[in-house]
């Protein structure tokens, strides 16, 4: 849909979502009306640099041929049944997924949120079934981020941040530990506990990695204690982080996994996957979803996840992260550089806030976030070049510059 077709000035546009939307969002002063590979393109025909791809989602880049195909083919066939008839790109989505990345079974979802909170209802489920109704305690990272509904957002290690504020008690059955700190999580396991649950690397928390003996320690953790490892790969998943899944690159393999985001391509989709033993636990009528398993989203995600994997945009990741990160280290005013992949965050000293970096930056026709007082965020399409890393680089150079 374009602007030009409605009849609506930019102003009027906005003027309609500030009176009719709830927002809880700061918006960009952007019409974002069509989008290409690595750039958003607003109502005039303006490109934006895509530095955020959506949200880590458009990794295979904006738009992408394959992806739109698959979308177009699937609605002239099937939009929408129920989880009753066996769906064509449902199946064939399920089983490329499990033998990509090695696991037993999958349950479809619609969003990274529902995934994390069907990946916490099959611990708890495996935990009491098997060991007795007190067994449902789950252990997660502090400055950790799962999601906006009731189980992910009590999940998340942040009690003083806006998602858990105002809302009444927490879900109970959360407790917190150290990040990267494997004793922390040593002492918080008690004869309740059933799971650990963590990040790869922390995104809202900082764009903080796990480091390889954190993580090798909670797989023997839980192998020693009978626990499930349980790992939000929402974001670090397909490909972003130099390998198809965050969890290989450390030689471990988790009991659940979360994803969504990267794997649709654009359409709302998000998944478990999950060993045979503890998979079984989800039986008819202790877990469900209407919309979960989309033809269409399906479809999309078929053809997403394949791109990624025939184009190994992994091992992209892996070398244009490495180049972009190199460079970001030469940026005036910078603490520390941190990132795995595409997934890159940069700490500035107190002088630079990352708001006004982010804000900057769009005025330069760069989209980027920030998150915390002094941290830039990117998650790029894993199609970039060097040249857009420079292209990039130079904007946030020219941007923190202009704010000394």
């Amino acid at each position: 849909m374009k602007l030009k077709d409605t009849g609506l000035t930019k102003e009027e546009l906005k003027a309609k979502a500030k009176k009719y939307i709830i927002e809880t969002y700061e918006r960009f002063d952007f019409v974002a009306e069509t989008a290409k590979d690595m750039y958003q393109y607003d109502e005039t025909g303006t490109g934006y640099l895509d530095f955020y791809a959506g949200i880590a989602v458009n990794s295979a880049g904006n738009c992408n041929e394959k992806v739109v195909a698959a979308v177009k083919d699937q609605v002239a066939d099937i939009i929408h049944t129920f989880n009753y008839p066996y769906t064509i790109p449902q199946v064939l989505l399920a089983e490329k997924i499990c033998n990509a990345i090695h696991m037993d079974k999958i349950f479809f979802q619609n969003s990274g949120t529902e995934a994390n909170e069907a990946m916490i209802k099959m611990a708890r489920k495996y935990g009491v079934d098997l060991f007795g109704p007190e067994k449902y305690q789950i252990i997660t990272a502090k400055m950790s981020f799962h999601g906006r509904t009731f189980g992910s957002m009590s999940a998340t290690g942040q009690p003083m941040n806006a998602c858990q504020i105002g809302f009444g008690d927490m879900t109970p059955g959360f407790v917190y530990a150290d990040f990267n700190d494997l004793k922390s999580f040593e002492d918080a396991v008690t004869d309740n506990t059933i799971a650990i649950m963590v990040e790869p690397v922390q995104g809202e928390g900082g764009v903080i990695p796990a480091t390889t003996e954190f993580m090798t320690g909670l797989r023997k953790l839980c192998d020693e204690k009978g626990l499930l490892l349980l790992l939000d790969e929402v974001q670090t998943g397909w490909c972003r982080t130099g390998a198809v899944m965050s969890f290989m690159n450390y030689g471990i393999k988790p009991d659940i996994i979360s994803m969504a985001k990267a794997m649709g391509g654009g359409m709302p989709i998000g998944a478990i996957c999950a060993r045979n033993e503890v998979a079984r636990v989800f039986t008819p009528g202790s877990h469900g979803t209407t919309y979960g398993g989309h033809p269409v989203s399906c479809a999309a995600s078929l053809a997403q996840v394949t791109e990624l994997l025939d184009r190994d945009l992994a091992g992209k990741a892996k070398k244009i992260g490495n180049y972009f990160m190199n460079k970001l280290n030469t940026l005036p005013h910078v603490k520390e550089v941190r990132g795995q992949g595409l997934l890159v965050g940069v700490e500035f000293d107190d002088q630079i806030k990352g708001i006004d970096v982010k804000h900057g930056c769009f005025d330069r026709k760069l989209l980027i976030t920030s998150i915390g007082a002094h941290t830039i965020r990117m998650v790029p399409p894993l199609i970039l070049t060097e040249e857009d890393c420079d292209k990039a680089y130079e904007i946030i150079k020219e941007t923190v510059e202009s704010l000394i």
